[in-house]
């Protein structure tokens, strides 16, 4: 029994071993591979590269990979917009903005070089007005001579209409791209690459609105997978990237339409609930807690329940709180308090006490 617990003991420290080599600093790596590949030191292409490094994207590292030595921008560019890179998504706004002033600025021109044709054409007719009315005389082919002369100035300006309105067509067509491209960039940004959910940024933003509206009050509930680190190290990064599609997949069909889900870390998702009560909440995150453990079964190392996943959640009410990031600090207080207890996976912050129960 003492060389069991001895070769336990050991293989435990390997595993420690591995964990802490594979939490070094990665820059180094990243920074040598960019060189080797050509990789413009770019903050957006760092960005990239990191997040193939970092394991939660195993579809992008493959992609980048297949790109090759020296890829070109462009490629670079693309396949962060695939994969929803703020930087990249960043960089698209940025450059549609560009395209829409350069639009804008080619149809000013345009449109002023219409009314210089218009004020030629009028002062023209004028001319010839003045002609007339100065020398009533005039033999009929001088005056035949004026009007064609009129006449020909006429086509020009009708051709040179005719074209700005054709421009100025296209021109709004590009802008309508433009303006839609943005949008879209916008929403990416906004988005989880990995589960399609709102991501950190987007959540912030629900928080805002919450406490800049009159309403009657919100719930959040986070739910926390404490032993993430364990999945990756035991089932390997795809497994764990499967993990939370799941759940993610699981947490959405169990709220309803109205009710927000986000996720706002690699292991944790927010939730948000309006018009509920601390005991409403508690019952919601029973709710969740029983759909993930009724349509997910994977075993951890730190988890002795045979094919159960540890979860760790935790609830606040937004009256407790003064604003969004305040709200968030007592619904993580909540998680930890659970994450320490497992027996009691489900935690909801109390205001009288200003403690967690």
């Amino acid at each position: 029994m003492a060389g069991d617990e001895v070769s336990m003991e050991g293989a435990k420290q390997q595993r420690l071993a591995r964990s802490a080599t594979a939490t070094v600093d990665p820059l180094p790596k990243i920074a040598a591979y960019m060189a080797r590949h050509g990789i413009a030191g770019l903050p957006r292409n760092f960005e990239l590269a990191h997040e193939a490094f970092s394991g939660q994207n195993p579809e992008l590292a493959r992609e980048l990979a297949a790109l090759g030595v020296q890829p070109s921008q462009h490629n670079l560019d693309q396949l962060g917009l695939k994969h929803r890179l703020a930087g990249h998504c960043g960089v698209q706004a940025e450059r549609l903005h560009a395209e829409a002033v350069t639009t804008l600025s080619r149809i000013k021109d345009q449109i002023t070089l219409g009314l210089t044709q218009k004020r030629s054409f009028a002062r023209s007719v004028e001319t010839v007005a003045e002609a007339v009315k100065d020398d009533l005389g005039q033999g009929i082919e001088q005056l035949l001579g004026e009007l064609d002369l009129l006449s020909s100035v006429a086509i020009q300006m009708v051709k040179a209409e005719t074209q700005l309105v054709h421009d100025i067509a296209a021109g709004v067509e590009v802008l309508t791209q433009a303006d839609r491209a943005a949008r879209a960039a916008k929403g990416l940004a906004l988005r989880d690459r990995l589960t399609g959910l709102p991501n950190r940024a987007a959540f912030f933003q629900q928080l805002e609105d919450i406490y800049g509206t009159a309403s009657s009050g919100a719930a959040l509930i986070l739910i926390e997978i404490p032993d993430l680190a364990g999945i990756q190290h035991q089932y390997g990064e795809e497994a764990a990237t499967k993990l939370i599609r799941k759940l993610a997949a699981i947490f959405r069909k169990t709220i309803k339409k109205h009710d927000y889900l986000a996720r706002i870390e690699v292991g944790t998702f927010a939730f948000l609930f309006s018009d509920v009560s601390a005991d409403d909440a508690h019952v919601i995150a029973e709710r969740l807690f029983s759909a993930a453990e009724n349509n997910l079964v994977f075993a951890t190392e730190n988890s002795q329940d045979a094919g159960g996943l540890a979860l760790a959640i935790g609830h606040a009410l937004s009256a407790e709180a003064n604003d969004g990031l305040q709200l968030l600090v007592l619904a993580e207080i909540a998680v930890q308090v659970a994450r320490a207890n497992p027996r009691q996976p489900i935690i909801g912050h109390r205001a009288a006490s200003g403690r967690v129960a």
